[in-house]
């Protein structure tokens, strides 16, 4: 008898598990507020705690087993739901971020072209930094004063000349008109002498 009986145990409690799940669909139960109320968790631990294990197999009401699966089926979908929108966003700012990249990068251009611009100035249509356009212009300028310099000096230069030779030629033009006078007084004498002669030499 106990070689029959000591087996007989664990079939009775799986009978007892069959019968208990199959009694009719029409039974009226109380659902636990926490299948409606808690979250997955906590209605994971409510069954956790409330159903028993017989044989490695767990009770459970059929009615609070589709609850189960609903509630987690909800959970999926809204968290599927919560996925699609947060990707939504995602993408989004992904966007704006592309944007905001693009302008950041075309307001630096615009920064580095205005301090090139503010840096460099333009000479006969070329654009340069201003200290090389400073470096030119100094240049230029010192270019210039060497040159203007050099053509006051030149002008004295041919001034001194100019009047020295002006002097030089009232010199030799009173030299001349002297000579000349001279000359004149000289042949005016010689024709009177000669003039004269002439006279004398016909009287004789």
């Amino acid at each position: 008898m106990k070689t029959f009986i000591q087996p007989a145990a664990p079939l009775v409690a799986c009978l007892c598990l069959v019968l208990a799940s199959m009694q009719p669909s029409n039974a009226q139960y109380t659902m636990p507020a926490v299948m409606d109320t808690a979250t997955i968790e906590s209605q994971m631990d409510y069954l956790q705690e409330r159903t028993r294990i017989y044989n490695d197999y767990r009770a459970i009401r059929n009615d609070i087993f589709l609850k189960m699966i609903s509630n987690v089926l909800d959970s999926l979908d809204e968290a599927r739901l919560e996925i699609t929108q947060l990707d939504s966003r995602l993408t989004e700012r992904n966007l704006q971020i592309e944007t905001l990249n693009s302008d950041l990068a075309r307001v630096k251009n615009d920064r580095d072209q205005a301090i090139r611009t503010k840096d460099s100035l333009s000479f006969l249509g070329i654009q340069m930094n201003k200290i090389l356009y400073n470096t030119v212009m100094w240049i230029i300028v010192v270019g210039l004063a060497l040159f203007s310099v050099i053509l006051v000096l030149w002008f004295k230069r041919n001034h001194v000349v100019t009047a020295q030779t002006k002097k030089e030629l009232e010199n030799t033009q009173e030299e001349f008109d002297t000579y000349r006078k001279s000359s004149r007084e000289k042949y005016e004498k010689l024709v009177v002498t000669h003039h004269n002669e002439i006279t004398r030499m016909k009287r004789s």
